[in-house]
């Protein structure tokens, strides 16, 4: 049927366009025409790709769209604050025509669109076209949330304190009420419990989901996502190694706040496995007193450290100092911690000899980062699936330590004492199960080279999805009701 043209529509996120644009640049390199959906504020990263020689097609849509209502600044979900949240996730749908409007011009073979895009799946229908879904996170994860929704465990308990594990599951895990979504919790429907269902309806209804994982990895929960809940799915990841070479490596995302050489200058002078990298995502934001707490940690962990800050509203706009960085605190540490302010080269920074350990938030982009770089972790979830990855690391593949944090906050996470700090980030660089963790994170690192190279795993699943997509014919009108 000729070559097949695939548009990829991620949400305006940097956590999703990252994944997104490794998808493309591996589709191109398979010889699958492909074009990205995407608006002003994320085109840079994606004419770096197409400026480098990759053949990706770029359809910018405007956002905010007319009649939304949303600042013009809100241009990407980390600007959005929590009261904004709701209006930003309905604006979502005001793009359904512009969208309907590219599928005829673009003559699209096949979608694949973000999760927070549900609407997306009658763009397809519409056209004839399958619409695949992509969450950008973990088989493990998708099983557990999809189980949660389900069987609601949480409401046995009475207290935030008792725990309660998800039924039916592969691995007993357990959980406390305080690691659930509040939407969840909540006994009446609101705006994002509302989205949820539709999420959930839609991917019932499209033709299946592209999964940025890989077999090895986590075998047990591919086939439970397949055989007992249901849903088609290609595991075609670690997608982001099919970036090549230090420069894709440091150009991911936003501008970095530290150049290459310089931080490179600084891992170089330092030993194997001997420091610990910090970083906790684009969309994870702390109390004042939270980074305080984090700091005096790191210094009393006695070990080396980079850790990634982001930059508060008021030092952005030069109002002021960094209230919460303790006295003194980077003149006592200057020989053995290095702080970024902004956006780091995380790719560059974890692939070093010299990083022995990472701490992070658990946003799958960077578990499956730390997970191809073969460096053990310390889990500090804060919202979204993260406390399910949490658990993948630290119970499943027994590749890390968690920091202690129960509290779900999308927003100003608070509560993990100095003393938590410094005992998971000796516990994982130099605990009784230090060598033993770092033996079984090199060996997943193995494990996800192997699964992308010709003849594995995810290089069969996308000859599989490609093969699939070929042969594709629209469902008669009446069965998509």
């Amino acid at each position: 049927m000729g070559k097949l043209h695939i548009a990829l529509f991620p949400v305006m996120a940097h956590g999703h366009m990252i994944p997104m644009l490794d998808m493309a640049k591996l589709f191109t390199s398979r010889g699958i025409q492909t074009t990205i959906i995407s608006t002003l504020a994320f085109a840079d990263p994606i004419n770096k790709a197409r400026d480098s020689g990759l053949d990706i097609g770029l359809s910018i849509l405007k956002f905010p769209p007319e009649g939304s209502g949303i600042p013009d600044h809100m241009v990407s979900l980390d600007l959005v604050t929590e009261d904004w949240l709701p209006k930003f996730v309905e604006s979502l749908v005001l793009l359904q025509e512009p969208v309907e409007k590219l599928i005829e011009e673009l003559k699209l073979d096949c979608l694949v669109s973000d999760m927070f895009l549900p609407w997306t799946v009658d763009c397809a229908a519409k056209f004839g076209i399958p619409r695949l879904v992509f969450h950008g996170t973990s088989n493990f994860a998708l099983c557990a949330s999809e189980q949660m929704k389900l069987h609601k465990p949480y409401k046995n308990v009475t207290s935030d304190t008792e725990t309660f594990v998800i039924p039916d599951f592969p691995h007993e895990l357990k959980f406390v009420r305080t690691q659930v979504a509040p939407f969840q919790l909540a006994e009446t429907e609101n705006g994002f419990s509302k989205l949820m269902k539709q999420m959930t309806e839609s991917v019932g209804r499209s033709y299946g989901v592209v999964v940025n994982s890989f077999y090895e990895l986590e075998s047990t929960y591919v086939d439970y996502y397949r055989e007992v809940l249901g849903r088609k799915s290609w595991n075609i990841g670690p997608l982001l190694l099919s970036n090549n070479g230090n420069e894709e490596k440091v150009q991911r995302g936003k501008e970095s706040a530290i150049g290459e050489h310089e931080c490179l200058a600084w891992l170089n002078s330092k030993k194997q496995n001997s420091v610990v990298y910090v970083c906790f995502g684009s969309m994870a934001t702390f109390t004042p007193a939270q980074l305080r707490e984090t700091a005096i940690g790191l210094e009393e962990s006695g070990q080396e450290f980079i850790w990634v800050v982001k930059k508060a509203k008021n030092e952005e706009e030069g109002k002021g100092k960094e209230e919460w960085l303790p006295e003194n605190f980077e003149e006592r540490v200057k020989d053995r911690g290095l702080i970024i302010r902004g956006w780091a080269p995380q790719l560059l920074i974890l692939d070093h000899p010299a990083v022995g350990a990472f701490v992070t938030h658990c946003g799958w982009n960077s578990t499956l980062e730390g997970i191809c770089a073969g460096v053990p972790m310390v889990t500090w979830p804060v919202f979204a699936e993260q406390f399910f990855n949490e658990k993948f690391v630290t119970e499943v593949l027994g590749t890390g330590v968690s920091v202690g944090n129960k509290k779900w906050l999308r927003a100003a996470s608070e509560g993990v004492s100095r003393e938590a700090v410094t005992n998971a980030v000796q516990r994982v660089m130099v605990g009784e199960n230090a060598s033993e963790m770092r033996k079984r994170a090199k060996y997943y690192k193995e494990m996800a080279r192997r699964a992308v190279e010709e003849g594995g795993s995810s290089y069969n699943g996308l000859n599989e999805m490609i093969e699939d997509l070929s042969v594709y014919r629209a469902p008669e009108k009446q069965d998509l009701n």
